[in-house]
């Protein structure tokens, strides 16, 4: 922690914004060594980019149900404990993919919304936390830091996950890289009870919030962004992943695309940490906005390994562009909305609500297009069309009033 003060000097670092920063990057570990092939797992097991959605909706579905739940339990007990249950969920659903092995495809519904029911307890204390443990001045590096320590979890995890599963014969490595998986869950919840306690009470205002849309318009803004930016995630989530192993027939081909995606985005999220302004936010949100729709524009007629990797470094430049201020700005509006102190955690359950309704309405249209057209036509006309959430997102933030967040 002395060698990160010395590092940001100027920014206050906490021993619980480090403890959180340690807590994300198992967390991101984890779901960077086993996430992107559970997709394949699946695909393996029944070739059917349907199921894949079936499976990836029973997610986004869950997510939200259970973030309303679990804000209202934040309001109750230990924001840290929500968190705990979370990554236990999580742990959870690892147990059930090594217990259903090679029938994992027969019980998508189940092991999606245990995905998601573990999303919805984790995210919601992790928002909570960081809204709480970060100050206007340090979000900017929290956020910058965490991407970066995602993006290390990016490098390391699929490549290693890639070379496992290649050199076992069967489905002997998947096996083995869900047990790490498991592994690393189990060492984020330890980790947890470090954290200092933070407990909550007073009345659970969620409609409230959802209501103060019609009289905040920043808060609208904000809201309406996440539905677009849920919209690009939610089919882009399992199709990319599908389209490299497609290509390839090689784990270790996708471990590879992970590993030069996320060592580009390591190198961005460490530079975007140290040079975005505030100032420069909208701006810098906006460029990244429209190079992550310009990238849909190498793959969506021939998606060749090469087209994908060079894919993989583009968006591993324009996601920190993007995120980086688009989470600052987020959390800054937030925080100068009513009674932002009080309703944090009503705040945050919102905005994943909208955001996980642009996540359903991708994979059910997706769901719907496919079944009716043709996939190798439907598929990257819908790359195109949902592709876009990021640019029209940071489009939409332009809007907002930016003396009514300025933090002084």
């Amino acid at each position: 922690m002395f060698k990160l003060k010395n590092l940001y000097s100027g920014i206050d670092i906490t021993k619980d914004l480090i403890l959180l920063l340690a807590v994300g990057g198992l967390y991101s570990l984890s779901i960077a060594l086993s996430n992107t092939f559970v997709n394949v797992y699946l695909w393996k097991q029944s070739g059917s980019y349907i199921d894949l959605a079936i499976y990836n909706l029973s997610v986004v579905v869950m997510q939200p149900l259970t973030f309303i739940l679990a804000g209202r339990l934040a309001k109750k007990i230990d924001r840290v404990i929500v968190l705990r249950i979370g990554v236990i969920s999580l742990a959870l659903f690892f147990i059930a993919v090594l217990l259903f092995g090679e029938k994992s495809a027969d019980y998508l519904v189940i092991l999606g919304g245990l995905l998601g029911i573990g999303y919805g307890f984790y995210w919601l204390a992790f928002n909570v936390l960081t809204f709480e443990i970060t100050e206007p001045e340090t979000r900017d590096f929290f956020n910058g830091f965490m991407g970066a320590l995602t993006s290390s979890g990016g490098i390391i995890g699929p490549i290693t996950a890639g070379f496992i599963i290649t050199r076992f014969t069967s489905n002997i490595g998947y096996t083995i890289i869900f047990a790490i998986s498991l592994a690393l869950f189990s060492a984020a919840v330890v980790t947890s009870f470090f954290l200092k306690r933070r407990p909550s009470s007073g009345r659970y205002l969620f409609v409230k919030i959802f209501r103060e849309r019609k009289r905040d318009r920043n808060w609208k803004l904000v809201t309406n962004a996440h539905v677009l930016q849920g919209i690009r995630e939610g089919t882009f989530v399992f199709v990319i992943s599908v389209y490299v192993f497609v290509a390839t027939n090689d784990e270790l081909a996708l471990g590879t695309y992970g590993m030069v995606h996320a060592g580009t985005a390591f190198i961005m999220y460490s530079i975007a940490t140290k040079l975005i302004k505030k100032d420069k936010r909208k701006q810098v949100m906006l460029i990244g906005g429209v190079i992550l729709f310009a990238a849909i524009f190498l793959i969506f007629k021939d998606p060749t390994y090469t087209r994908l990797l060079i894919y993989g470094v583009v968006i591993g430049i324009a996601y920190p562009l993007m995120l980086v201020p688009y989470s600052s700005i987020t959390y800054d509006v937030i925080g100068k909305s009513w009674k932002a102190a009080e309703m944090r955690i009503e705040y945050v359950v919102v905005k994943e609500l909208f955001l996980n309704a642009g996540r359903v309405t991708s994979i059910v249209l997706f769901i719907i297009v496919t079944k009716i057209v043709n996939q190798e036509t439907a598929i990257p006309a819908l790359l195109l069309l949902f592709g876009i959430g990021h640019t029209l997102a940071a489009l939409l933030l332009q809007k907002l009033e930016t003396d009514s967040i300025e933090v002084t």
